[in-house]
């Protein structure tokens, strides 16, 4: 499974498969227990995970890499913080064991949220190994549909 396959939708909660290109859509499927189809259109925004970084210090870090960092921290389970009732301490000194050098100015407590929520997902999907999920050279959700670098 490449990177491209895993699509984070604008808009819409967790993250989705892509399972094949209409005309004028993408046909997604939900990563979580409904695995509901739906299309998903251009004027939607959205972002493959390939696309998207942390800010660090020093250079942007891929995705990939920040959810191999979390899953050697949580040797490979779901995140051990309850992300969604931490507070911003603990999601500082989370993340700080995480990613040390990450960002405080331009990473926010939702973009931490965010990322342990999808790599909860990613795991409760049995995709576990992150690596896969690198972008390869020429990898793009379809050459109609526009996705923008984005960085978290």
């Amino acid at each position: 499974m490449s990177q491209t396959t895993i699509l984070a939708i604008a808009g819409k909660p967790g993250l989705y498969k892509l399972i094949s290109r209409a005309k004028n859509s993408l046909i997604v499927e939900a990563l979580d227990d409904t695995h509901k189809r739906m299309p998903a259109f251009g004027t939607d925004r959205i972002t493959s995970l390939g696309d998207i970084a942390m800010f660090t210090e020093t250079e942007d870090i891929a995705l990939y890499k920040v959810f191999n960092a979390i899953k050697e921290l949580e040797e490979g389970k779901q995140a051990s913080i309850n992300y969604k009732k931490a507070s911003a301490q603990e999601l500082h000194d989370y993340f700080t064991r995480v990613l040390p050098e990450w960002d405080r100015d331009r990473v926010h407590n939702s973009d931490i949220k965010k990322l342990l929520q999808w790599y909860n997902i990613l795991i409760g999907a049995g995709i576990t190994d992150f690596d896969e999920l690198k972008p390869t050279e020429g990898d793009n959700i379809d050459d109609r549909m526009t996705t923008e670098d984005e960085a978290v």
